[in-house]
C-alpha cells in the first residue's frame, strides 16, 4: 500500500481526516483547535520567539513553510474562522513590523485546509505539495525554511526524502529550522492507565517506523544530507493539572494532553489495539483516567529546535 495514500477508513470511530496512512494524527477542525493552543505553548517555551535562526532577511526574500498541520482560530464579527499557517501569519506580521516584506510559501496535502482567498496577505501563498516532493522550480529559491511537528508522519525513508528536498530548495547559505517533539517515553510515572497507553503507543510507533529519538537522529542526518553548523536547543514543557500549568506559565493541562492522544485512536484501533484495547470504546476508557488527572503530577515532553 502507498504509505502516502489517504486513509479513507473512518468507520472505527467518529469521522476524522487523515491525509496519509503514515500520519498518526488527523488534519481536521477538532485537531485545529488543539494545534492552535499548542502553537502558543511552543512559542512560550522558546521565550516568545517564532524563530531561533540568526536570520537577516531582506525585502523580497522567500520563506518556505510546510503548513499541513498548522492552524489558528481568529475572531471576526463574533464567528470563528479556520486559518491555516498560524506560524506563517505571525512571522509575516512580525517582519512587516520590522519593515521587511517577505514572500512565504505554505504547502499542504489538501487545499481543503487552506484559508479562503483574501483572508491573508498577498505575500503568503498556499499550494498543494508534499514535503517529500517539492516543485523542481523551487530549487535554490528560499532563504529560510521552517518545518514543524511532522515526526508522527515520517519514517526514516520519508525523513531522508524530506530533508533532501528542503536542502534542494534552500539557497546556498540558507537556514532550515525544524521543531519537533521527543516521542520517547516521557519523564513520568503516573499510574497503570498511562503505562498501558504508552505501551500501545510504543508498538504503534515501531509498526509505523516513527523515529523516537529525534535528537540523536536528526542532528547526524542533517549533517549527512549536507547541512552545516547544526545546532539543537531543547525546552521542557510541563504536562499536568491546571495549577501546575498555571504556575509554570506554559504547558498542557491533563485534558489538552488527552485530546492530543485521542487523535491516534483510529490508527490504534485499525492496528488491532496492540494487545491493550480491542475497540474504540476501550481506548476511550483507557484514555479517560490519563486525560482527567488534575493533581500535581508532571510529565516533561522535550521540544527540540534544530537549526
Amino acid at each position: 500500500m502507498d504509505e502516502h495514500a489517504r486513509d479513507k477508513v473512518t468507520s472505527v470511530t467518529s469521522p476524522r481526516y487523515y491525509p496519509s496512512v503514515q500520519c498518526l494524527l488527523p488534519a481536521d477542525r477538532e485537531e485545529a483547535a488543539r494545534l492552535d493552543a499548542q502553537h502558543l505553548i511552543i512559542v512560550q517555551a522558546f521565550e516568545n520567539w517564532l524563530s531561533l535562526a540568526p536570520l537577516k532577511l531582506v525585502a523580497g526574500d522567500k520563506v518556505q513553510q510546510e503548513a499541513v498541520r498548522l492552524f489558528s482560530h481568529t475572531h471576526n464579527t463574533g464567528s470563528y474562522y479556520l486559518i491555516k499557517g498560524i506560524w506563517a501569519l505571525e512571522f509575516s506580521a512580525e517582519n512587516d513590523t520590522n519593515g521587511v516584506k517577505v514572500d512565504i510559501e505554505c504547502i499542504g496535502l489538501s487545499s481543503k485546509q487552506f484559508p479562503p482567498t483574501g483572508t491573508y496577505t498577498s505575500k503568503i501563498h498556499f499550494s498543494v505539495h508534499s514535503i517529500i516532493s517539492l516543485p523542481l522550480s523551487w530549487t535554490n529559491t528560499f532563504a529560510y525554511a521552517h518545518q514543524r511537528l511532522i515526526v508522527l508522519a515520517l519514517n526514516d525513508s520519508l525523513w531522508r526524502q524530506a530533508i533532501a528536498e528542503l536542502y534542494r530548495v534552500l539557497q546556498p547559505g540558507g537556514y532550515l529550522e525544524l521543531v519537533e517533539f521527543k516521542t520517547k517515553r516521557f519523564h513520568c510515572g503516573v499510574g497503570p492507565s498511562f503505562n498501558k497507553l504508552w505501551s500501545l503507543v510504543d508498538d504503534l510507533f515501531v509498526e509505523k517506523g516513527i523515529i523516537q529519538g529525534v535528537l540523536t537522529y536528526l542532528c547526524p542526518l542533517l549533517g549527512e544530507m549536507g547541512f552545516v553548523n547544526v545546532r539543537c536547543q531543547v525546552r521542557d514543557v510541563p504536562v499536568g493539572g491546571r495549577q501546575c500549568v498555571f504556575q509554570s506559565g506554559a504547558g498542557y493541562t491533563g485534558e489538552k494532553w488527552g485530546e492530543g492522544w485521542m487523535g491516534v485512536k483510529v490508527p490504534v484501533v485499525k492496528g488491532g489495539g496492540y494487545g491493550v484495547v480491542n475497540m474504540k470504546e476501550e481506548f476511550d476508557v483507557l484514555l479517560g483516567p490519563s486525560a482527567a488527572i488534575q493533581v500535581w503530577w508532571e510529565v516533561y515532553t522535550g521540544i527540540h529546535e534544530f537549526i
